[in-house]
């Protein structure tokens, strides 16, 4: 194989992995503000871990992928699910008891690096997904970013930008080539 038709391969192979990642992060950020903050995916959300109660399981700034929970009577001790603490804050706890209250099924739970299960039990209503086993470490700091006004701006025009240099560099050595044998030509009539 040539020089040539390798650097066209490498050439090919870095076009379309800009173009990939532009997408994916147009994607995490269209997903991110239409949601109303947390991405979403087939079904599953993403959720960005933001203290370290849970470590080792996960750790503080990972995304976990969480699938959202349609029966909670289904869930069971050592699952590990997120849920509505307050009115305006997720909690992802590990299940250490299920309690039966009459026909309300409540949870107690705790977080892996708590030493004491957490104050209030949880009411099943407020369980709002399980958490699948899926985590990408440290990841969660990359979507806080790309949620400011500074990451919006940054991740969508930053990869439009280099796909653009590279397509101008591409068309330069496109052009270059084309006169190169122009040149030669020429310089073969004069002789």
């Amino acid at each position: 194989m040539n020089a040539k038709k390798v650097l066209n391969i490498f050439s090919s192979l870095v076009t379309a992995i800009l173009f990939l990642l532009l997408i994916f992060m147009v994607f995490v950020v269209i997903s991110a503000k239409a949601s109303g903050g947390e991405p979403q995916f087939l079904g599953y959300q993403l959720k960005t871990v933001l203290s370290g109660s849970m470590e080792p399981t996960f750790k503080t700034g990972s995304i976990i992928a969480v699938k959202p929970v349609k029966d909670p009577n289904q869930l069971k001790k050592d699952d590990i699910i997120t849920f509505m603490e307050t009115q305006d804050k997720l909690v992802t706890h590990r299940i250490i008891e299920v309690m039966d209250k009459g026909e309300q099924t409540m949870f107690k739970t705790k977080g892996d690096n708590n030493e004491d299960p957490d104050m209030n039990a949880v009411v099943a209503q407020n369980v709002v997904a399980k958490y699948t086993g899926f985590t990408i470490p440290l990841a969660g700091y990359f979507i806080d970013f790309a949620k400011s006004k500074n990451g919006i701006a940054l991740l969508l025009i930053l990869p439009g930008l280099l796909l653009l240099t590279y397509s101008g560099v591409t068309i330069f050595r496109a052009l270059k080539e084309i006169e190169s044998p122009k040149k030669q030509n020429d310089v073969q009539e004069t002789i």
